[in-house]
């Protein structure tokens, strides 16, 4: 991609209503724009992290046996007078009313449309367990968005709800998830850790938060260093018996301050080992029981032909809230400091002299060899002042910069650099290429 054809509209202040770095770094950045308190429009740029956080978010997922579906936004307001949760929800549901006058709302979570799903097609055990997710737009009416992405009104949301014929069943769909998110956020360069939660108005009596750790983050944890030390548990685990991975985790003490207990953190945790820090949530996961399933009525014939009723969970994750947490997590004075796996571009190949016809040749040898081996580069053609290019490469945060002049290839070499380091290699072009590609 050409810069000089793409749609990149970097700023070099933020507004002065961004508090926080990410969403300073995000408007600077050209990832997105304002359209109404808490609503932003995704730029090219911003787009591509959040396609690709969303698809590292799938694959995992799927990896953990749940299967897609997408449901639309706006859902029925009698779904929601079943569950009883229509009037309690509050004012952050955007309730409407359509030209039939029919009540709809646009969906801040879809606990009564996934139950009245599976009640319409799903009649036996032997169709269970069954766990279907999906990624989609939400909105909730906050009082006080702010934050950005942090805390906006509407956002992109991976929720998933798990169903089983029993208790034993749900807390097995639970830990197949509470792996899953370990193995999700690993995969983004995050170090998320599992807190005990409040269930909230989803309801239930087990639920963990996912937080991950930054020193911007909104509130303060207390945990276990050995739960940050811990290694993401992989692929290759066993699905069907992942408790003791569970228990592992569980085990060590870790709360938000809203579930923390001094005493308790003290007796649990090695004076050496008591971290406190401020976090950021990126996931959160509730099993429920027969909370939903119960009035909506949606049972199975059981084993011995009886009507059962469902166990539940869900699983929520926040897709587009997790480019500010990484950015939260993963940045610089310059700027942004992308995970390569989130990265909108794997390489910024940056020109100092376009105009110049051996410059511009090996740009485009450059562009090509990267482009055939699977890269995304961003060429950086424009007749910007180098300063500016550079500053612009540091802002936006590609992994990679190969930066290519006149002076350079007259002594037979490019310059590679490291975004996340800062480490300069001067390299011949094959070098620079191989290391890129390798």
């Amino acid at each position: 991609m050409r810069l000089s054809r793409y749609f990149l509209p970097t700023l070099k202040e933020a507004p002065s209503d961004a508090q926080i770095v990410s969403h300073q770094l995000m408007l600077r950045a050209g990832l997105i724009r304002q359209e109404a308190a808490g609503i932003y429009a995704w730029l090219p740029l911003g787009l591509r992290v959040l396609k690709k956080i969303e698809q590292i978010v799938r694959e995992e997922q799927v990896r953990a046996g749940a299967v897609e579906l997408l449901m639309p936004t706006l859902q029925l307001a009698d779904l929601w007078r079943e569950s009883g949760r229509y009037d309690a929800y509050g004012p952050e549901m955007l309730r409407i009313t359509d030209r039939h006058e029919r009540e709809l709302l646009y969906g801040p979570t879809n606990e009564e449309m996934i139950t009245d799903i599976f009640r319409a097609y799903v009649k036996s055990y032997k169709q269970l367990p069954l766990n279907l997710f999906h990624i989609q737009w939400k909105f909730r009416d906050e009082r006080r968005p702010r934050f950005g992405v942090m805390r906006g009104r509407e956002f992109l949301m991976k929720d998933a709800y798990s169903f089983d014929l029993d208790e034993a069943g749900a807390r097995r769909a639970y830990n197949r998830m509470f792996v899953a998110y370990l193995n999700t956020f690993a995969r983004m360069g995050l170090k998320a850790v599992p807190m005990r939660a409040d269930t909230g108005p989803i309801g239930g009596d087990l639920s963990h938060e996912f937080i991950v750790l930054a020193d911007t983050g909104e509130s303060q944890v207390f945990c276990d260093r050995k739960l940050v030390e811990m290694p993401a548990p992989g692929a290759d685990v066993d699905w069907n018996d992942l408790q003791s991975i569970v228990d592992e985790r569980t085990s060590l003490y870790a709360a938000t301050e809203e579930m923390h207990d001094a005493s308790a953190f003290e007796a649990q945790t090695a004076e050496a080992d008591r971290l406190t820090a401020r976090g950021i949530e990126v996931g959160h996961i509730f099993y429920f029981g027969t909370k939903y399933s119960a009035p909506m009525k949606a049972k199975v014939a059981g084993p011995d032909g009886a009507d059962t009723e469902v166990h539940m969970g869900s699983y929520g994750v926040g897709v587009s809230r997790l480019l500010g947490a990484i950015i939260e997590a993963s940045h610089d004075a310059s700027g942004i400091i992308w995970p390569d796996a989130v990265a909108p571009f794997d390489v910024q190949l940056i020109s100092l002299r376009p105009d110049a016809p051996d410059v511009a040749a090996a740009c485009e040898q450059a562009l090509s060899r990267l482009e055939a081996a699977g890269k995304a580069v961003l060429y950086d053609d424009t007749d910007e002042r180098p300063g500016g290019k550079f500053a612009t490469a540091d802002l936006i945060g590609t992994p990679w910069q190969l930066t290519i002049g006149p002076k350079g290839l007259a002594d037979g070499v490019v310059e590679l650099k490291r975004r996340a380091t800062g480490e300069k290699l001067s390299l011949s072009l094959d070098e620079a290429v191989a290391r890129l590609v390798g």
